[in-house]
């Protein structure tokens, strides 16, 4: 029996995330997750999305994991992690009609958001969306005093890392061909941020 990783995060912020996923994505059919983690989320989402392939994705360290809750959770419409690199191109992946991510920027050196979010870019089709999880600051101040610490313990660890600023990720985002629809409050000082595809790209 493989070992399942489990991350407390996941458990306390799932619930808030679906309401919003159960929102945008009742029309969608093919989901990309970027960075899927543990595979929790994965598996919640795809078990109250029935209608949606959910296709879970990572670097090849977290694939053991991911596995060990897909293969547990034995739903058809949730599939094993592609192996994908942010900054590798081509990405294991076509067109597909969302992608979400959770605590993804924040963990990612500057280079990768700008890759991450360009590869988003190409693979969205016209009117894809594109959810992001995480926290973020605005005008370079963070929106508390625990994510102002939370910042300092990502750059003790690893200079690279750090909450991204939600205007530079936003232009990322518009140079990349979308729109933001929305940005929404979450709980733990978290957004859940929402764009639209609006400019195919080549």
């Amino acid at each position: 029996m493989m070992h399942k990783p489990f991350s407390q995060a996941c458990e306390n912020n799932k619930r808030p995330i679906l309401e919003i996923l159960v929102r945008h994505l009742a029309d969608v059919r093919r989901v990309l997750e970027v960075g899927s983690g543990t595979g929790q989320h994965a598996v919640y989402f795809g078990e109250r999305l029935p209608h949606l392939t959910w296709q879970t994705s990572d670097r090849r360290d977290y694939h053991e994991g991911i596995g060990a809750w897909v293969t547990e959770a034995g739903l058809d419409n949730v599939h094993p992690p592609l192996d994908l690199d942010v900054m590798v191109e081509p990405w294991p992946v076509d067109t597909v009609d969302a992608v979400f991510s959770a605590n993804t920027a924040h963990i990612m050196s500057w280079p990768m958001v700008e890759a991450f979010v360009a590869g988003v870019g190409r693979r969205l089709k016209r009117d894809g969306l594109f959810l992001l999880y995480g926290p973020f600051s605005y005008g370079g101040v963070h929106t508390s005093e625990s994510n102002e610490r939370f910042n300092l313990s990502l750059k003790s660890q690893d200079p690279a890392m750090g909450i991204r600023d939600f205007e530079a990720v936003g232009a990322l985002a518009q140079a990349a061909g979308m729109t933001l629809l929305e940005d929404n409050a979450m709980p733990a000082n978290n957004r859940l941020l929402v764009w639209r595809m609006t400019e195919q790209r080549p």
